[in-house]
């Protein structure tokens, strides 16, 4: 108490006023930071417990405890879901509603939100925060949590809540690093095991497992609370989008990209002028030095080019080509030339997990087949002629994306470093600018998380739309490929024959986007010959009698949704009807091989008015040329467990490699 006394009694009075104030803005700080700190640490409108957590990695979300990495933590969201077990029906907080950061895509690429064969599974809980964020094609009570779960890893529960523990027990994780790489994220299934997702289990979480999670959910919060935040773009970014999320509510707000039509419209046959520029002058940049195989490529695209004429090939319907005799000969050099080297970098769920079921089929299935074949594939990168680079779009989605937060930067970030990290371990990726590289991704924000730094590779993208960076002629329209059943994906393949389709036009579905309400209005329980719904009820009668519909239908609608890709262009073909394609924008798949004015209808979206009128004016002849143009065409658009000649697989994998012949030149 004298120190104290003496040490007041040496200090002048100006200096206690200076130290007062000192005292009271430290008081004021803390105050400040405790609030901050309390509002951060949170229980969000789903009823996730929100643990801010720092680190000094990289962004990601825990939208499956069983995929998150600690070593991918930088300030992130970790969301820990209240039925930590995800069920097929009640209690499923799976569906998410997002948005793009850029406006270039406004929606959820994961369950979508549309009734694509006309069913959605009873008691499903569905939380939607805007309109503009929805899921777009929402499918039926099997592919609801298409991948919620990983099936495989979720009957070890034991595992399960470790991996959860891990994750809430520490507030600083330390970083792990992948087989010689930068790539860090933590293995989730078991290795060389094919995980195909559908209908998840049935069950809870055990009472103690739960209690485990509310006891370090709660001491973690504790500890995060008082521990502060480093200033990160991911910080910025969530600001940001809170900020968004909450003038969501507010009338007149500025419509996404996806509500409007697009600015500009390109017209197929613009696109068959592009094509034909594209091959007569390539763009693609010169190696920096000339390998064997580039030389290998480039003297396949002369022996294409003076191709024999073909006469009466019992193979292929020759109709169905734009010149059969070339794409003949170019399917052969492919069989006879063509090495791909897969890179081994990336762990799952991101990289080498195909997904076998729901939407995002495509890509897993061509994942598996290439991974698998020994036709193609070689050990040796020096003898590849392309180099794949297996993600899954979908997984990435899935396990990155921070929910609700409309902003996808930190996936773009995340594949960039994949990226330079394979361009900094191997020479290939540099010599050609990435050309000889390609990638296959359905999920639609695919375009935008490889823009600019996968710009030159080929990408074989189910959302190929001309508007938001598909190349025509380098780049691969991928069908997307609803797959009901994973072990049997051929599953009520075919339809009724053209004598018993006794519908004219037929399409049932969700009522989002800015074009099929215009369908809908025009056409809806309007003409008893088109069979125009809106979204069917859920259960499996629905399903049946979407199917059913299909079969029975000379005509199958297939609208644009959100995005110009819809899964109903192959699913037409698949129960052989003939689809008709309403899409400005949209490159169908396998343009530069296929004629689709032989199989399928192609409408600009002004016609829907008039759309009645231009069917019956279709000669029969000519709708009977369709329909067996659609019979024709459908084993091009098959997955097989063990590949077929010319079936889907080998379609997607002779597009890439056409379009890299066309895309070479050699240095002098």
């Amino acid at each position: 108490m004298e120190l104290a006394n003496w040490f007041r009694n040496l200090l002048p009075s100006e200096y206690k006023r200076l130290v007062f104030l000192v005292v009271l803005v430290a008081i004021t700080h803390l105050l400040f930071q405790s609030l901050l700190s309390g509002h951060e640490d949170s229980v969000d409108g789903y009823g996730n417990v929100i643990i801010r957590v720092k680190s000094t990695s990289k962004s990601a979300m825990v939208r499956n405890p069983l995929t998150i990495n600690a070593s991918d933590m930088s300030t992130r969201d970790v969301v820990l879901f209240n039925n930590v077990v995800l069920k097929d029906g009640t209690g499923s907080n799976l569906n998410s509603n997002v948005g793009g950061d850029d406006g270039n895509a406004s929606r959820k690429m994961g369950d979508r939100g549309e009734i694509e064969n006309g069913s959605v599974s009873e008691g499903t809980n569905r939380v939607i925060v805007d309109r503009n964020f929805v899921d777009d094609e929402y499918e039926n009570d099997e592919d609801l949590n298409e991948i919620a779960v990983l099936e495989d890893v979720i009957r070890d529960q034991d595992d399960y809540v470790n991996t959860i523990s891990d994750i809430v027990s520490s507030s600083t994780m330390e970083s792990t690093s992948g087989a010689g790489n930068g790539f860090k994220i933590e293995q989730v299934a078991k290795h060389g095991q094919e995980v195909s997702t559908g209908k998840l289990k049935e069950g809870k979480m055990s009472e103690a497992a739960k209690e485990l999670v509310a006891v370090n959910t709660s001491s973690v919060a504790n500890r995060t609370s008082n521990a502060g935040f480093q200033s990160t773009p991911l910080q910025s970014n969530h600001a940001a989008s809170e900020n968004n999320l909450s003038m969501i509510a507010k009338p007149g707000k500025k419509k996404m990209r996806c509500e409007m039509p697009p600015k500009s419209v390109t017209t197929i046959d613009e696109m068959n002028r592009i094509l034909l520029r594209h091959r007569r002058s390539s763009r693609a940049a010169r190696p920096r030095r000339s390998s064997v195989r580039d030389q290998e490529i480039f003297a396949a695209r002369s022996q294409i080019e003076n191709a024999p004429v073909m006469v009466n090939d019992q193979e292929l319907y020759a109709p169905l080509f734009r010149n059969v005799s070339s794409f003949k000969r170019s399917y052969e050099l492919m069989e006879r030339t063509l090495k791909v080297y897969v890179y081994k970098d990336g762990k799952k769920p991101i990289f080498h997990l195909p997904i076998l079921k729901g939407l995002y089929a495509s890509e897993g299935w061509f994942m598996k087949l290439m991974q698998g074949n020994n036709r193609f594939v070689v050990k040796d990168p020096r003898r590849a002629h392309l180099f794949y680079m297996p993600f899954s779009s979908r997984m990435l989605e899935y396990t990155l994306y921070v929910r609700n937060s409309h902003n996808r930067t930190n996936l773009r970030q995340f594949m960039k470093d994949y990226t330079e990290t394979i361009a900094a371990k191997y020479p290939y990726f540099n010599r050609t600018g990435g050309a000889d590289h390609f990638l296959v991704a359905c999920h639609d924000w695919a375009p935008y998380e490889t823009r600019h730094h996968m710009e030159h590779c080929i990408k074989a993208l189910c959302n190929a739309d001309v508007t938001v960076g598909f190349k025509i002629g380098r780049d691969v329209s991928l069908p997307e490929t609803y797959v009901r059943s994973a072990r049997n994906p051929l599953r009520d393949l075919g339809g009724k024959p053209p004598s018993q389709r006794h519908i004219l036009a037929f399409y049932a579905g969700s009522n989002h986007g800015y074009l099929r309400p215009i369908l809908l209005k025009h056409w809806k329980d309007k003409d008893p010959d088109m069979k125009i719904l809106g979204r069917m009820p859920p259960g499996v009668a629905s399903k049946m009698t979407y199917i059913q519909y299909m079969k029975s239908s000379k005509y199958c609608i297939c609208p644009k949704g959100y995005e110009v890709n819809s899964p109903r262009v192959v699913e037409s073909i698949f129960y052989e009807c003939i689809p008709i394609i309403i899409s400005d924008n949209f490159v169908p798949p396998f343009f530069e091989a296929l004629d689709w004015g032989r199989f399928s209808l192609i409408l600009a979206e002004k016609d829907i008015p008039n759309l009645k009128d231009i069917l019956m004016s279709i000669p029969q002849e000519r709708y009977l040329a369709l329909q067996l143009g659609v019979q024709k065409v459908q084993r091009h658009f098959l997955w097989h467990a063990k590949p077929e000649k010319y079936d889907l697989f080998h379609m997607t994998l002779h597009s890439i490699w056409y379009n890299r012949v066309y895309q070479i030149k050699l240095r002098q």
